[in-house]
């Protein structure tokens, strides 16, 4: 099951819930996994601080964190996304907030199916798979 949360934000109005659950699915299939249970949590800064210091022990604001309970190929987790963060990213990295909204959403899932971004060469891989689900998700939306 897919759920789609607003915790203090009112979800942009260019997401279509049915939509993004559908590509959802076929990227973890893509990548070999069966997503079983996913929450995408859209919410405000705040709030993922807090979720930021409570469980990470970090105290800075970020546009996403990501809990992952996936068990051998079968992908479950929670992934929080900040609206506030990622609009302000998507002004400083001169994107659209629709492009990087999503960027983030498959980032998350990508964390879930196993990779990683703490090396320079896991980061490398991340981007090339955020940029390959990106263009596809976008050519299934304008077909």
């Amino acid at each position: 099951m897919i759920q789609i949360i607003n915790l203090g934000v009112k979800i942009p109005s260019f997401i279509s819930k049915k939509s993004l659950k559908e590509y959802l699915k076929s990227l973890a299939s893509t990548e070999d996994k069966q997503l079983k249970d996913l929450s995408v949590v859209f919410t405000d800064d705040d709030y993922l601080l807090e979720v930021n210091k409570q469980y990470l022990n970090h105290d800075y604001y970020t546009d996403v964190i990501t809990f992952d309970y996936s068990v051998d190929n079968h992908v479950s987790g929670d992934i929080m996304i900040s609206l506030p963060r990622v609009k302000e990213n998507a002004e400083s990295l001169k994107v659209s907030y629709e492009e990087e909204l999503y960027r983030v959403v498959f980032h998350g899932l990508l964390h879930l199916c196993g990779y990683k971004d703490k090396t320079p060469s896991d980061e490398q891989l991340m981007r090339s798979k955020e940029n390959k689900y990106l263009g596809m998700f976008v050519s299934c939306e304008t077909n």
